[in-house]
């Protein structure tokens, strides 16, 4: 069996954890496997690396931070490299560039273009483990290029598809995908499988376990994802085809994300093509507009509200006082005192009433819903910040998910 490692940040954390990395692999080889090991720069490292660039410069070039921010995956692979050969194994480190990883030329954010897996094939048909630096490639002019946030996860997805290999692990500091955050809900319980389609929407939706990208890539390239946690040998999630999961839950977690704002729009003009023209200018921002709601004023003016991530309110407001200052609209107002609470499940395609048991458990609660949105399997309400615990527990109580 081909087995892909991802052991992130926290798991190589320190030289004890590396060597605790070291033996888990050890035990993988040891079990018949052939294995690649995927690694993350040792917790801290890019943070300080980043201080080491903004020493000299506030606004540093993008590719020369991609030159200095590989280099804590390089340090990770080869320290892995040494400790798994004095244990008597053959391994190899490799960087980006050596695995094949060929990116496009967007530097601190590049997106994977393709993966030429020989010289990672011929090390392991030598019998070799392979470590591979993670969160980088190079693009078609071989410049070193990073693949931004949650690229260590990207990077062994990519390998795990391109090599077809039968597993791909990722490793963390928490056991798995629980139904919600068990820090919020203590009876929150771990899934043993979960569809990709649930698991980007609980991504999506504020689940901080992986990164949409890698889900996305591990459904397109139909990889079966593991994740679990470094520090026991307990079993972790499976996150696979819907079709492979036995008996899919009605609901598979609730979801709770805080890192939303929402923009009312009051008195836009109305003419045709205003709201296309507001967000395209919004998406030209790179801003990503969640929920819309659109309503008729009495006077013939619209109302417009919407979401967006607290992390691009600031480029909303800039595109919104643009048609302010047009005339366009005649007043805006924020409020980041919102978040967005999800009740996610494959089995709501089929199963009528799930809506309704949210909305009947927010009523009960007396917590008032401000705005909804739907997809086949999620019902997303916007509710005050203030009840955001209280709407988690009452969900997870309401669809009886601690069962």
């Amino acid at each position: 069996m081909l087995v892909v490692q991802k052991f992130g940040g926290t798991s190589v954390g320190d030289l004890d954890r590396i060597q605790n990395v070291a033996n888990r692999v050890s035990t993988t080889k040891k079990d018949g496997n052939d294995v690649v090991v995927v690694v993350s720069a040792m917790s801290g490292e890019t943070n300080k690396l980043v201080g080491y660039a903004e020493h000299f410069s506030k606004n540093p070039s993008r590719a020369e931070m991609d030159m200095l921010l590989s280099s804590g995956e390089r340090v990770t692979a080869s320290l892995l490299s040494i400790a798994l050969g004095e244990m008597g194994h053959d391994v190899v480190a490799m960087t980006g560039r050596k695995a094949g990883i060929v990116t496009d030329n967007s530097h601190t954010k590049a997106r994977i273009e393709e993966i030429n897996p020989q010289a990672m094939h011929d090390a392991l048909n030598d019998g070799k483990i392979v470590v591979v630096a993670g969160f980088q490639g190079v693009n078609a002019s071989g410049d070193i290029t990073t693949l931004g946030r949650g690229g260590s996860d990207l990077s062994a997805v990519a390998i795990a598809g391109a090599l077809k290999a039968d597993l791909c692990e990722i490793y963390t500091d928490v056991s798995g995908i629980y139904t919600t955050d068990p820090r919020i809900e203590p009876k929150a319980k771990k899934l043993e499988s979960i569809s990709y389609d649930e698991m980007l929407e609980l991504a999506s939706l504020g689940a901080k376990v992986l990164q949409n990208r890698s889900v996305e890539m591990a459904k397109k390239l139909n990889v079966n994802l593991v994740t679990r946690t470094s520090f026991s040998n307990e079993e972790g999630t499976l996150i696979t085809k819907e079709e492979n999961i036995m008996e899919a839950p009605l609901v598979s977690g609730i979801a709770l994300d805080r890192n939303q704002a929402r923009i009312s729009l009051m008195g836009v003009k109305d003419r045709p093509g205003i709201a296309s023209d507001i967000f395209n200018k919004l998406a030209t921002a790179e801003v990503n507009v969640d929920m819309i709601i659109q309503n008729k004023a009495h006077d013939g003016a619209t109302n417009i509200d919407f979401t967006v991530p607290v992390s691009e309110l600031k480029d909303a407001k800039s595109v919104v006082d643009s048609f302010v200052q047009s005339g366009d609209i005649d007043a805006d107002s924020y409020n980041e005192d919102i978040c967005k609470v999800s009740v996610v499940g494959v089995g709501m395609k089929s199963h009528a009433g799930v809506a309704a048991r949210a909305f009947l458990t927010m009523a009960d609660n007396n917590i008032n819903i401000n705005m909804i949105s739907t997809s086949e399997i999620k019902v997303s309400m916007m509710i005050d910040e203030k009840y955001a615990e209280l709407a988690v527990r009452s969900l997870h109580d309401a669809y009886e998910l601690e069962k």
